[in-house]
């Protein structure tokens, strides 16, 4: 399974939870996860921030 089906499965999975686990959903889950797998892969990627010192 590559990284991208785990994501969309796991975005399923909490579209189906946060529904209350409804039956017969998954194709609507599977779409709505799907695109937002695609969106996030998408989306520019944030740089790790620096941490600030401070003065002493």
């Amino acid at each position: 399974m590559s990284t991208d089906d785990k994501r969309i499965r796991e975005f399923a999975y909490q579209i189906w939870e946060s529904e209350g686990k409804p039956e017969g959903q998954e194709a609507r889950h599977w779409e709505m996860a799907r695109k937002l797998a695609e969106a996030e892969a998408l989306a520019p990627k944030k740089p790790a921030k620096v941490a600030a010192s401070k003065p002493a």
